[in-house]
């Protein structure tokens, strides 16, 4: 059995219309909302062991907050190019490029994309992903390799604005 935690990075600033859409940082709700979500995993009893993310500035700080709360070093999130504006097919491809030394991993990206993977997977009729969302699936199979085609069921859904 393998987890697969998809979260779309936290709310980022529109304050400077200059800036380019990869360098936007996260806002100050968003520098709120990434810890709290990760303690909210963690508290589940779910060990995080791959933070992979989008190399985007909003992605990549929401991936640092959850690697912060288990531990880990920045430097120990694999950052994949092809999650920034990625399409199911790039999910896919990186979900199935993991070392299935790796038993509960986390992707962090953005949307349309990342809610058009989480809608195709099944598990729930999800429309959308709000910022900070975290769609949590079991993957039955061992190997990451099988992950398009393995039978998935879901853990959870949550996001800042849910009552869980």
């Amino acid at each position: 059995m393998k987890t697969l935690l998809l979260v779309r990075h936290a709310k980022s600033s529109w304050d400077d219309p200059s800036q380019k859409d990869f360098d936007r940082p996260l806002n100050a709700r968003g520098k709120k909302d990434a810890p709290e979500m990760a303690k909210r995993v963690h508290e589940k009893k779910i060990y995080i062991d791959t933070f992979v993310s989008s190399p985007a500035k909003r992605a990549k700080k929401t991936a640092q907050a959850f690697a912060e709360e288990y531990g880990k070093d920045k430097e120990d999130i694999l950052f994949k190019p092809e999650l920034y504006m990625a399409d199911r097919k790039a999910f896919y491809d990186v979900v199935e490029s993991i070392s299935d030394n790796s038993q509960n991993i986390a992707v962090f990206s953005h949307n349309p994309g990342i809610t058009e993977f989480a809608h195709g997977l099944g598990v729930l009729g999800i429309t959308d992903m709000p910022t900070c969302a975290i769609l949590a699936v079991k993957i039955h199979t061992d190997k990451w390799q099988d992950f398009r085609d393995a039978k998935k069921e879901l853990i959870f859904f949550d996001y800042p604005k849910s009552e869980s």
